[in-house]
C-alpha cells in the first residue's frame, strides 16, 4: 500500500509506548486466539498486514463479535470462546478520540462499517514500525488493542487460563445491544 506523507509526518509526531497487560479476544469456538488475519478489518486493509483484534475489556472484545455477528444471515447461534491474553508489545501507538478526531476522523461516523480512512492510518502505523494501536473501541467504552505483525512477530501472546464459554445473542440481551430490526425469530 502507498502512505499519504501527510498521515505518516502526523502519526510519527505521536509518542509510542509499550504495552504490557492482559487483553481479551472473543472468537469463534476452536479458532487459535493468537492468529493473526489478513483478512482487515477496521484497522488494516484486506492483505495489507496481519492484524489481531483484541479489547482491554471483555466486553469490549465481545462487542466487537456480537455486532459483526448481528449482522450475518443466518446469525450464528454457536457461542464465543472469551480468551484472556497476556501481551509483551515494545512500540504501541495510542490514539484517544482527539488524536483520531486530529488525523480526521469523523467520530460522529467511527462506529459505521466505512472503514477505508481508519485503515489507512492503521497499515501507516504498521508501516512506521508499530505492533500494534491503543485505540477507542466503536462498540464498548473501552480502549482497543490492535496488534500488527510484520513478519517478524515481535509481540509475544500468551494465552491465560481457560476460555470462556459466552452465549453472545443473551449477552446482547443482557447488555441492550438488541433493536427491533436484530432481534432473532421467535425470540419477540
Amino acid at each position: 500500500m502507498i502512505h499519504d506523507p501527510d498521515l505518516l509526518d502526523k502519526l510519527a509526531e505521536f509518542k509510542t509506548e509499550p504495552f504490557e497487560g492482559q487483553v481479551f479476544r472473543a472468537a469463534r469456538m476452536n479458532l487459535d486466539p493468537t492468529a493473526y488475519s489478513t483478512w482487515g478489518g477496521r484497522w488494516a486493509p484486506k492483505d495489507d498486514v496481519s492484524v489481531l483484534y483484541t479489547s482491554l475489556e471483555a466486553n469490549g472484545a465481545i462487542a466487537e463479535i456480537a455486532h459483526h455477528w448481528m449482522a450475518l444471515v443466518p446469525r450464528p447461534k454457536k457461542p464465543i470462546m472469551l480468551h484472556r491474553l497476556e501481551v509483551s508489545a515494545t512500540q504501541t501507538l495510542k490514539l484517544i478520540r482527539a488524536n483520531l478526531k486530529s488525523l480526521g476522523v469523523d467520530l460522529d461516523h467511527f462506529g459505521d462499517i466505512n472503514y477505508s480512512f481508519t485503515q489507512q492510518i492503521g497499515s501507516a502505523a504498521a508501516f512506521l514500525g508499530n505492533d500494534g494501536l491503543i485505540v477507542p473501541s466503536a462498540r464498548w467504552g473501552c480502549d482497543n488493542l490492535i496488534l500488527f505483525d510484520d513478519g517478524t512477530l515481535k509481540t509475544k501472546l500468551t494465552p491465560v487460563g481457560d476460555p470462556a464459554q459466552v452465549d453472545w445473542q443473551i449477552w446482547c440481551k443482557d447488555n441492550d445491544r438488541w433493536t427491533p430490526e436484530t432481534i432473532p425469530e421467535g425470540d419477540e
